[in-house]
């Protein structure tokens, strides 16, 4: 469940320490290839560059707990193992995946015990950390607290919603970026250069163009693309082409997770696409969903609540298009969904915008909230009973389809709040028609200051 290495200061990295009878051949390209030193690590120079929060740290020789948030495939495992072998100081391993309470606190008696005085504290690595319970992170907080382990947890998942709140505050985080495309160049030249395998082979770059598509920015994915493309050829002379990536690979070369975060930034890239009237943006990330494999109802049903909260009276028609959409992709299904899909989100990224409904049902819920429950005016109320009519329900209610223009002057708000404004018009040529019948029934009390 966990690997101990008590001193680091003779082996190249800990969990790498194997015996003398393995086969280094037997490794893939991505393992071979991994960073044994902070000099020779690619990308995120914004953590591990000359003068970074965490270069400095690592030099100091003194680190704190922190979790590594990024993608698969950028190094955040690699860089905690750096780390450990950096600092000399033991070093132990969880997967969530296949650790329990248990493991947790097995790992936390040994650090107590191998721990030397003023001797920096054992360093534990949580892969996937996530995935732990809220019992197994609870496990953590007093050895975190304490000092008794370092902690240096990876995650692919927004710690905010999966880390629990008081183990996330005794941890700094850090974000990792997808690696650039000047990044991965380098990766690939080392690789094809450096390798003991690929270096024997006459390798030539030709075209990277699908080799970068396909790999996302994911370290690890690329150097697996790169060893299956050219074990797939068995002469000396290998030629890398994008038809060839192509050829070899035959899938989907889209990274993304219907369950994960990348599903949740490209829905608000495309929400804020409609939002800001770019129709040419919100048909782009369209197509990321489609080509992603999202469920076309998902698409439709934003599209539905962007329709009301971002174009709301500016364009009436709008929801009702966005509603006719959502009955449409319902009917007829993939492939011809995305025609009535692109064809709304067109209409809502071009149409007029105004928020103010969405703003004026929040004013009103906020002020539910400070002034509790007002009692409703007499005139307003229902009088179905003879006690309720002795009372005064309802006398002096006014019809308004008995007066001219259907509209007389009376009181509809409690008491306290008979001259509150909650919806504020926005003034586009829709929604401005709303507003001059408004000044003509209430006169002053519509009058923007």
């Amino acid at each position: 469940m966990f690997i101990f290495v008590p001193s680091l200061q003779n082996v190249a990295l800990a969990p790498y320490h194997f015996p003398k009878t393995y086969s280094f051949m037997a490794e893939p390209l991505a393992e071979r290839m991994r960073p044994h030193s902070l000099d020779e690590y690619i990308g995120q120079q914004h953590l591990v560059g000359e003068g970074a929060v965490l270069r400095k740290m690592i030099d100091s020789g003194r680190i704190s707990s922190f979790i590594l948030w990024g993608p698969p495939g950028v190094g955040k495992t690699t860089l905690a193992q750096i780390i450990a072998h950096q600092l000399a100081t033991p070093f132990y391993t969880l997967s969530a995946v296949t650790s329990g309470v248990k493991d947790v606190r097995e790992v936390i008696d040994k650090a107590k015990k191998g721990r030397f005085f003023n001797a920096a504290s054992p360093i534990l690595f949580i892969d996937e950390i996530h995935r732990f319970s809220k019992s197994q992170q609870d496990s953590l907080l007093g050895a975190v607290e304490k000092g008794v382990v370092t902690l240096i947890g990876a995650t692919t998942e927004n710690p905010s919603f999966e880390v629990i709140r008081p183990l996330l505050s005794r941890c700094q985080l850090y974000v990792l970026k997808p690696l650039e495309k000047d990044d991965l160049m380098v990766l690939l030249q080392r690789a094809v250069s450096k390798d003991v395998i690929l270096s024997k082979r006459h390798i030539t770059l030709q075209e990277t163009g699908a080799i970068m598509r396909y790999s996302g920015g994911d370290a690890r994915k690329l150097l697996n693309i790169l060893e299956l493309v050219v074990e797939a050829d068995d002469t000396d002379e290998v030629v890398i082409t994008d038809r060839l990536v192509e050829d070899r690979l035959q899938q989907n070369p889209l990274a993304y997770d219907k369950e994960g975060e990348m599903h949740y930034d490209i829905i608000s890239a495309f929400i804020k696409s409609i939002r800001g009237s770019d129709p040419d943006a919100a048909l782009y990330w369209m197509a990321r969903m489609i080509e992603g494999g999202e469920d076309p109802q998902f698409i439709a049903r934003r599209m539905v609540i962007s329709a009301a909260e971002d174009i709301g009276l500016a364009n009436p028609n709008a929801l009702l298009l966005a509603n006719a959409a959502f009955d449409t992709v319902m009917k007829i299904g993939w492939p011809e969904g995305r025609i009535p899909l692109a064809e709304t989100a067109v209409y809502l990224a071009t149409s007029p915008k105004s928020n103010s409904a969405y703003l004026g049902i929040d004013a009103a819920l906020a002020l539910v909230r400070q002034t509790g429950n007002q009692p409703v005016p007499l005139h307003l109320r229902n009088a179905p009973t003879q006690l309720m009519k002795e009372l005064g329900y309802h006398d002096g209610y006014k019809y308004s389809h008995d007066y001219p223009g259907h509209f007389v002057v009376q009181q509809y708000l409690p008491d306290s709040l008979q001259n509150t404004r909650l919806w504020h018009a926005q003034h586009s040529p829709s929604e401005e028609k709303l507003y001059q019948n408004m000044l003509r029934c209430w006169g002053d009390r519509y009058k923007e200051s």
